[in-house]
């Protein structure tokens, strides 16, 4: 199955994400899960994040939402996971 962790950063926590990138890029590759993933951009600047997982249930992309070097380092403001069904592409 397929899962959307959606994530919003804490306003003024750019630098936040500047400094844990290289941790968070690291994680998307140890883990072996993650099939897409990329920035929301507003103004030009980075502030927050689109990952999808394909895992084997719900649980399974909590946990890995829950270890993501972004969320540990206080990043995000909001983070939402959910099931998502790929219809296009």
């Amino acid at each position: 199955m397929f899962c959307a962790v959606i994530c919003r950063d804490r306003p003024g926590a750019l630098q936040i994400r500047l400094d844990t990138r290289a941790a968070h890029l690291a994680y998307i590759e140890a883990t072996g899960i993650v099939r897409m993933a990329g920035p929301f951009i507003e103004a030009g600047q980075m502030v927050g994040s689109l990952v999808i997982l394909e895992c084997e249930n719900l649980a399974e992309a909590q946990s890995w939402a829950q270890g993501d070097p972004y969320r540990t380092a206080d990043l995000f403001a909001a983070v939402s996971v959910t099931e998502w069904k790929k219809v296009i592409g």
